[in-house]
């Protein structure tokens, strides 16, 4: 898939149930499930920022391999580091542990997981969108991909030989890369 980070197996009820229950593939419960889902994972992250932890769980941090706090902290923050998981802090906090066992496992790891590569999912996000905008952009019959130095050799191979009609096309092309994709398209001028 061109966007692995997006596609990804942990997301796929919420991203494909919805397509499901419209061509009548996922029944109502199953829809009503996801979208549960979905508002509790925006609940617990939204908790997760507004809620603040203190210093005084610096010995748990220390045991944990992790920086210690200097101040009061949002646990979201704690989250973001790649040596904690969500199951280590809700040990950390009697109120922070009680506040997670009201969400389910499969909750709980699917907000830690939007949480921690929020930023790659931000970036890939709008990466997909700025190339669902140039789908229909036209590439002339006779561009010449070997004046594009920038393009990885297999893409400008693959884009010779194929020669797609826009970058649409050229985006599906098995070793055309997003970045590839980024470089045609800022020699284009678009």
């Amino acid at each position: 898939a061109e966007y692995r980070i997006l596609l990804r197996q942990d997301n796929a009820d919420i991203r494909l149930t919805k397509k499901g229950h419209q061509l009548g593939l996922a029944s109502d419960e199953r829809m009503e499930r996801v979208i549960d889902k979905e508002q509790d994972i925006l609940s617990l992250t939204k908790k997760l920022k507004e809620m603040r932890v203190s210093p005084e769980m610096n010995s748990d941090l220390e045991n944990l391999n992790t920086a210690t706090l200097r101040e009061k902290i949002a646990p979201i923050n704690l989250l973001k580091r790649p040596e904690l998981s969500i199951y280590q802090i809700e040990g950390l906090n009697g109120e922070l542990g009680q506040m997670l066992n009201g969400y389910s496992n499969e909750v709980k790891e699917q907000a830690e997981i939007d949480i921690k590569y929020e930023t790659y999912i931000d970036r890939e996000q709008k990466l997909a969108e700025k190339i669902g905008k140039l789908e229909h952009y036209k590439i002339l019959p006779d561009f010449d991909y070997s004046r594009v130095k920038a393009l990885s050799s297999e893409a400008r191979e693959k884009l010779k030989q194929i020669k797609p009609e826009t970058i649409g096309q050229a985006s599906r092309i098995s070793g055309v890369s997003p970045s590839d994709i980024s470089v045609l398209t800022v020699y284009l001028g678009k």
